[in-house]
């Protein structure tokens, strides 16, 4: 039925589905945006909950995203799975798999077994680790992505696929950098998520697999460590400001890029999989909520911890934060299904200091032994 659907569509909305006419829908508050999805999530409560798998899943997204699709759509509708061994809270949480997604035969047995119908995929070497291991980061971000696609489609799955900032290069437009425009990335990392989101269409066009896809800017969290990634300076500089008051940056305090708190960020990755396929315009959307430079961040911070001590020190960081984009524009996403951020830079901050200081067991005016400090 579904590929019937696209069979019938003109040749010339398939072509660019960026490009395609029609009415757009404006949404002028988050209490319009709210409402729609409100509407959208009764419809889906009344009819069976999706079975959604979730790969990666022990990186920075994934616990937050089965916590929030758990308690949207029952705790054994979503399986979490990862090659890395839990630890026993996740375990406790909810259904978790060992899934290797190089390996097609282990994916698609969870696949059958567990009836899946979202596949949500987050798998990926990160910028600056692909950087130094560039054929592992083929093997695990393009053979793997190809293991899934073939997955989605064999079992008509809906899958989501997260891109980047990353996904843009020197010669794309910085300030701002709009939604269908030059990509040339120059990092492993970013060459394979244009490939994703290439392939998503493709297969979208030709298959009509239901592929759904953001780019993603850095996406701030204080529930997992930071990763090695470019932008992961911006989770650092909450861990050591709380914990030593001491904070060395690997970028130069003008490297403006932008970001994303984590709530905003797996609330934009729901909306976009329950979004009506005929408000989607696209197959991949820009997302955001805020840029800042480095500097600024320090100034935000200090708000709170007036005593940090800052140095910069770029690293080989600072030449991929030089191709990326300074500022995103998300307007089609803003204008075709409602996106719209809760966090600033101020809320940002205030949420990040105050739950890493409980985590910590500090009070305002502390700090943890640095010998101590687990970051």
């Amino acid at each position: 039925m579904l590929a019937g659907r696209h069979r019938a569509m003109s040749a010339a909305s398939r072509v660019s589905p960026c490009f395609q006419l029609g009415t757009r829908r404006s949404f002028s508050s988050a209490g319009q945006r709210r409402a729609l999805f409100s509407r959208g999530e009764h419809t889906q409560a009344q009819e069976d909950p999706p079975r959604i798998l979730i790969t990666g899943g022990l990186g920075q997204l994934g616990t937050g995203l089965a916590k929030l699709m758990r308690a949207r759509y029952g705790r054994e509708n979503v399986i979490l799975s990862d090659i890395i061994k839990p630890e026993k809270e996740i375990v406790e949480s909810g259904p978790y798999v060992f899934a290797d997604i190089l390996d097609f035969k282990n994916l698609q047995e969870i696949v059958v077994t567990y009836r899946i119908d979202w596949l949500v995929h987050f798998s990926a070497l990160l910028s600056a680790v692909g950087e130094d291991n560039v054929p592992l980061a083929i093997r695990v971000n393009i053979e793997g992505l190809h293991n899934v696609m073939e997955l989605a489609k064999q079992y008509k799955l809906k899958i989501f696929v997260p891109s980047t900032i990353g996904a843009f290069g020197p010669t794309s437009p910085r300030n701002p950098t709009p939604n269908l425009t030059i990509q040339r990335p120059e990092t492993i990392y970013g060459v394979s998520k244009v490939h994703a989101e290439l392939l998503g269409e493709y297969y979208h066009q030709k298959f009509g697999l239901d592929f759904r896809c953001l780019r993603f800017p850095g996406v701030i969290s204080s529930d997992t460590a930071p990763g090695g990634g470019t932008t992961d300076y911006a989770v650092q500089i909450f861990h050591d400001a709380v914990t030593t008051g001491k904070f060395s940056c690997y970028l130069r305090p003008d490297s403006k890029l932008p970001m994303m708190y984590i709530d905003d960020t797996l609330r934009a990755l729901w909306e976009i999989m329950v979004a009506p396929e005929s408000r989607l315009r696209c197959r991949t959307y820009n997302v955001t909520a805020m840029s800042f430079t480095p500097e600024e961040l320090v100034r935000a911070v200090r708000e709170h911890i007036p005593e940090l001590e800052v140095s910069y020190r770029p690293d080989s960081r600072q030449k991929i934060a030089d191709a990326w984009p300074q500022v995103f524009d998300d307007s089609a996403a803003r204008e075709d299904w409602g996106w719209g951020h809760d966090y600033d830079l101020s809320m940002m901050c205030k949420t990040m200091i105050n739950d890493l200081r409980e985590a910590y067991g500090v009070k305002g005016g502390e700090h943890v032994d640095s010998s101590a400090a687990q970051t």
